[in-house]
């Protein structure tokens, strides 16, 4: 299923060889990924830094990736928009081996939490901090004691926990999400 969200631009900055602001691109995100088949969510790759604090260069590159991943580098950071298609039979009824692939596609499978007796088939676990900002649609955030849904406007602070995504609206939702490498406190491991 291919969405009716509207293309975007990435357009990013660096410095001319005087020292001198410029617009370094200007393009419409070449990485893009399927995840699920054609009735899945379609992550559009960003931008990501591999260092903390960023190196801020004359001109930088998009990262060469192999492959989708779904967590930042270590001790980085990624930039990602992923339009949600409505939730249908095909994700809901994901076994745990299903599920386990399903983040294997993005070299997360140790995140996934399928198969513990979660609230979904897609729950998983990540030592990241994400801020993911709702533009279109909405979107039902999941985690093991509860659940609430954000709308276009809102702002979800999604900090290591358990959790899992759920399009219940019946229509497209695209939401950005900015993801922070992060360390579990001791306990929490």
């Amino acid at each position: 299923m291919e969405t009716n969200s509207p293309t975007f631009r990435r357009i990013v900055t660096g410095h001319n060889s005087e020292g001198k602001a410029i617009i370094a691109s200007d393009e419409i995100p070449a990485r893009t990924y399927m995840v699920g088949g054609p009735n899945g969510a379609k992550f559009h790759e960003i931008w990501n830094t591999r260092q903390t604090p960023a190196l801020i260069d004359k001109i930088s590159k998009d990262e060469e990736e192999k492959g989708l991943i779904l967590g930042p580098p270590k001790q980085g950071t990624r930039i990602r928009v992923i339009d949600f298609p409505p939730e249908g039979d095909e994700i809901r009824n994901l076994t745990k081996e299903q599920a386990k692939e399903h983040f294997k596609t993005m070299s997360g499978e140790h995140a996934s939490k399928a198969g513990e007796n979660g609230p979904h088939p897609l729950m998983h676990k990540t030592e990241t901090i994400d801020y993911g900002i709702i533009l279109e649609g909405e979107l039902t955030l999941i985690v093991d004691d509860g659940e609430t849904t954000a709308k276009a406007g809102d702002i979800i602070i999604q900090r290591g926990t358990n959790h899992a995504w759920s399009n219940r609206s019946g229509k497209n939702c695209r939401v950005v999400f900015i993801l922070i490498d992060g360390q579990f406190e001791e306990k929490l491991q």
